[in-house]
Parts: C-alpha cells; structure tokens; sequence
C-alpha cells in the first residue's frame, strides 16, 4: 500500500512568485517557509538562490513554499536548513577551492552533510533535489566532472542506505559558469513515489559507457502533501530517448523530444494518482546552454504548448550548461493538483 501523511502534518503549498512579490509576502506570512530563488540576491537566508544568469529579460523569480507557522533553521555540517517537523528545506554551498577538494570528495561530503541533517529533522525522505556544479562538463583530470560528481553522490547514497537505484529521488544536475558547488533539497516525513519514462533507460541503469557510477535520480517523483493534494516533481528533462542523446546539435528538434519526454513522464505519473497533471500547466525551469537560444525555445513553446498556458506564461529560463555537451536544453517542473496517490 502506498504511504499517506499522518492526519496531523500541515499541507505544504508552493507559488511561483516574482523576487518583489516574495518579499512581500515575506513581510507579511507567518507559513512562509523558504524559497529556491533564479537570479535573487545572495543574503536572503529564507531564499537560497541559483547561481545563474535568468535570460529572456525576466525579472528575478522564486519558488515559494508554504507549511506550518512553527519553522525552526539551523545548520549541520555544510548543510543549511529550514523545519517544521513535518517538512524541510535545505542548502549547500561548498566551493572547491576554499575546501581544497576534487568533485566527487566534494559531492561525497555534501550528500553526506545532507543524510545527517535528514536525520537530525526526522525529516528523512527526499522528496526533489536540485544540484549546480560549475563546470560541469569540464576535464576533471581524465574524467568528465559531473561523472566525478555522480561517483560522489552514489557512494553517499550507498553509505547512507538511501535508495540510490530504484526509488531514488527526483533530481536535476546543471552547469553553473562560476561559484560553489550548490545543491538545494525539499525533504518530507513521508517517501514520495518515484516515476520512470517509459521512453527512457532509467538514469540509474545507464551503461558504463557514461561513466563509473550511474546518476542517482528518478525521472520524477509523486508525494501527497497534505490537503488533499499531489506534488508532481520531474527531473530534469531533455532529448534522450532510451540513454542516447538525439538530434545532436539541433535545438528545436531536441526541445520537441524533450516535450515528448515530458508528455511520457506525465502520463506515467497520472497512471499511478488519481490528480491529473498536464504539460501545460506546470511551473517549469527551462535550462539554456547558448543564451542566444532562449528566445527561440520560448516562442516554439509558444507554438507547441499555446501563449496563454501557465507552463509558458510561468517558465523560468536559466543559462546553464547541461550534463551532456551534446544537449542544447533540459526542463524540469514541478506541479500541485488534488488528488491522492494510488494504493
């Protein structure tokens, strides 16, 4: 049977604001819980935020979250984080060259720091993990970055007795040009339910050929959050079809694949929740390898998806590199509908 949250645990709400309407409401809610913030200033302790350039002229965003009035924060180790007892929010900022670390020392260390603070809020199920490693798919001394940072991260996982295959967490992994190596969590009482794209090899099955170890992710993943309502969290998405990368170097051509991914991932969600999610209607987060690009991709979402539907009139656009160099565009979301999880 599928878990449900005890009676007692407040729902958790999300809204997509602008960095002034955030602030406001800041100034004035007593549940405002944190944020994850795209192009918001550094000092904000309620908001961590991304370490990248938001493109197409938009002005600085947040994802905003909502529990219970009773938020306690603290810290431990690397890991900053934020808690009602029922639901937690955290983040890390470990820069390489003050900590004189490689990679995957350097991610092994943070999930490690992350698994402890879980523990210390008994708030032990990751619900969505964001991560940002600079550099991402630079030479990390004969071995691609971002494979050092997977080995890393599948050896905390492993350590920690953390579902590091089937029913790993939601998660996105991009490429900041500068900075920290950062990585931002949402974690909950209760586990989420973890879904694969039935048009994808699960990231955690990919052969060696992509390196030692595999990813640690789920495609997405489901999670009741109280008032009778679903959480929909996708991974970041982009145009792999089984583990290979298709249309190479060409942009439009990988968007649309991506946008069929997301219809795959969405419909496979649907079939496991009675609450009903639609590719138009998500808060997305479009990542954005050649900012000259970002226009392109905002008016073929226009075309494919309609001006007026809230995944286009909401959607943030970041500049990032992507975890293959080959990928031009990857999109993660997330989306609320009432409903409860199947049995």
């Amino acid at each position: 049977m599928t878990a449900r949250l005890p009676l007692t645990a407040p729902p958790l709400r999300v809204q997509r604001l602008s960095l002034a309407q955030g602030l406001a409401l800041a100034a004035s809610s007593p549940s405002l819980f944190g944020a994850l913030g795209y192009g918001t200033p550094d000092g904000l302790a309620w908001m961590p935020t991304v370490n990248a350039r938001v493109l197409t002229g938009g002005p600085p965003m947040a994802d905003v979250w909502h529990a219970s009035e009773h938020i306690e924060s603290g810290t431990t180790g690397a890991v900053r984080w934020r808690c009602d007892g029922h639901w937690m929010l955290g983040a890390i900022d470990l820069d390489e060259n003050v900590e004189r670390s490689g990679v995957a020392a350097l991610a092994e260390r943070a999930y490690r720091d992350l698994f402890a603070a879980l523990e210390a809020t008994g708030c032990t199920h990751l619900l969505r993990i964001w991560n940002y490693l600079p550099q991402i798919n630079g030479d990390g001394g004969g071995l691609e970055r971002y494979r050092q940072f997977n080995a890393g991260r599948q050896q905390a996982f492993v350590d920690a007795g953390q579902a590091a295959f089937d029913g790993a967490p939601a998660a996105c992994a991009l490429g900041i040009h500068q900075g920290a190596l950062s990585i931002r969590f949402l974690a909950g009482r209760t586990a989420p339910l973890a879904v694969e794209n039935p048009r994808q090899v699960s990231a955690y099955r990919y052969p060696a050929a992509y390196g030692p170890r595999a990813p640690t992710f789920s495609r997405a993943a489901l999670a009741e959050i109280g008032g009778g309502e679903v959480a929909l969290f996708i991974s970041g998405t982009a145009s792999i079809v089984g583990h290979q990368t298709v249309h190479v170097g060409e942009l439009l051509p990988q968007l649309e694949e991506t946008l069929r991914n997301l219809a795959a991932v969405i419909a496979a969600a649907n079939a496991r929740t009675s609450a009903v999610f639609d590719l138009a209607a998500l808060d997305c987060v479009v990542y954005v390898r050649h900012a000259a690009d970002a226009p392109r991709i905002r008016q073929a979402l226009e075309a494919a998806l309609g001006r007026a539907a809230h995944t286009v009139s909401h959607a943030v656009y970041l500049e990032a590199d992507i975890c293959r160099q080959d990928l031009l565009v990857e999109i993660e979301a997330h989306a609320v509908a009432p409903g409860a999880l199947r049995a």
